[in-house]
């Protein structure tokens, strides 16, 4: 027991020292704080603003393109030509030429602009004018657009899950997306990342015939072990540095964006901006912020037992995947030879991480069940569903078999290890790795 603490110790020790983990465990989480803050940033203090002219030849329009949000709308009774000369001069960003015909033609109408025009400014505008054409046609149909408007009522469904007892809690389906793609994503990572670890690690001894040293003191199966704890300990602190620090991150941060939206909210309620247009203004805001999700999400699941069975599916998963890895590693003896003994191990992580594509959309679908109860495939899958609510009888099931998957790929790893780990010269084959496994001593 003292031989494997000595190499959990060694392993940890060396990876932790080294500068590279380090900058991964400091840079990512500030990463992680500017995915989701500048575009917040740069949607808050852009100044979209837009003077458009409006030259109306059908004589439709006047007084109906109001001015909203970013566009004000200035009408004008020049000529195109004129138009378009003056713009170069002018203050204004946009001229907009409707035709006479425009009635009948919905393609009558020109958007020029100083600069080329974006999308979303011609969406806007399109709009605008598509509904006037709309409202002008409904009129001259006789049709009340007072009672149209009257009965024009937007849906905006609340959704509540039902707890065992009977009670119910409100729930965020895109919260619980974000929050199970996170979950799921960390742990696909974790194990190509931290597998690859061990099977790099182990190749590097055998190369260098430091191995041949090592394990005249200690038994193969109590190096291997030792290699794998050691490192998954490296992972677990990696981890707990990422969630620490992107919490910290995520503080200031949102303090910060809370600041900047207030100013801009005062400064639209001095510009004289309506309540309406402040509250859309504000849901804009929030729909672009991706953290609001998360925390609603977080507010409907226990985040100590989301939490609690990370660590475990992490553990779980990593034990059963680096097992492997550390088995290909004593097979081979430069990592080029390892890849042809790689895929049929990576098969399962691929496959379970498109799984959760699926699973995201239907976790309550019998392939989502089963890719959450088979052990190669669920450690992601399983927390990819988790938010969405799992019952805990499917939990125990399900880490019950990851347990006897993780035992049994170890044992089998450890008899493909012991024979591996002094084999030299010599590319092996699966036939003769699997000949390995039944090796007596």
């Amino acid at each position: 027991m003292n031989k494997i603490l000595l190499i959990i110790q060694r392993e940890y020790i060396t990876r932790v020292k080294k500068k590279s983990f380090w900058i991964a465990s400091i840079l990512v989480p500030f990463l992680i704080a500017a995915v989701y803050t500048i575009p917040v940033l740069l949607f808050v203090n852009s100044d979209d603003s837009r003077n458009v002219i409006v030259l109306d030849d059908s004589k439709l329009f006047k007084g109906k393109l109001n001015s909203e949000g970013d566009y004000t709308y200035i009408y004008s009774e020049k000529t195109l030509e004129e138009a378009k000369k003056d713009l170069k001069k002018s203050n204004d960003d946009i001229v907009v030429h409707i035709e006479k015909d425009i009635l009948t033609n919905p393609k009558g109408v020109q958007i020029l602009g100083k600069k080329t025009v974006g999308i979303g400014t011609q969406h806007a505008i399109q709009g605008k004018i598509q509904n006037e054409l709309r409202n002008i046609k409904l009129k001259n149909a006789g049709i009340d657009l007072k009672v149209l408007e009257d009965n024009k009522i937007n849906v905006d469904a609340q959704t509540y899950t039902l707890n065992e007892d009977g009670g119910e809690k409100s729930s965020n389906s895109g919260g619980a997306m974000i929050l199970g793609g996170i979950f799921g994503f960390l742990l696909y990572l974790s194990a190509f990342l931290y597998g690859s670890q061990v099977m790099n690690g182990v190749i590097e001894e055998k190369s260098n015939r430091i191995i041949e040293v090592v394990v005249s003191s200690v038994k193969p199966f109590q190096l291997m072990l030792g290699k794998i704890i050691g490192v998954g300990m490296v992972g677990l602190t990696q981890f707990l540095l990422w969630g620490v620090l992107t919490f910290t991150a995520s503080t200031v941060t949102s303090s910060i964006m809370s600041g900047k939206i207030e100013e801009k909210v005062q400064a639209k309620v001095k510009a004289g901006l309506s309540k309406d247009e402040i509250k859309k203004f504000e849901a804009s805001v929030k729909s672009e912020n991706p953290l609001n999700s998360i925390s609603d999400a977080i507010e409907n699941v226990s985040l100590g037992k989301m939490i609690f069975c990370f660590i475990l599916y992490y553990l779980g998963g990593y034990l059963l995947y680096s097992s492997l890895f550390a088995a290909i590693g004593s097979a081979v003896e430069s990592p080029s030879e390892a890849q042809q003994f790689m895929f049929p191990v990576t098969i399962p992580i691929i496959l379970s991480f498109i799984l959760a594509q699926f699973i995201l959309q239907k976790p309550d679908s019998p392939i989502a069940f089963w890719a959450s109860i088979i052990p190669l495939t669920s450690p992601i899958d399983m927390m990819v569903r988790l938010p969405f609510g799992v019952s805990n009888w499917e939990i125990a099931l399900s880490l019950t078999l990851l347990i006897l998957g993780f035992i049994g790929t170890t044992w089998l790893a450890g008899k493909v290890y012991r024979v591996g780990i002094l084999m030299y010269g010599k590319k092996p084959s699966w036939k003769e790795i699997t000949k390995w496994v039944f090796y007596k001593g």
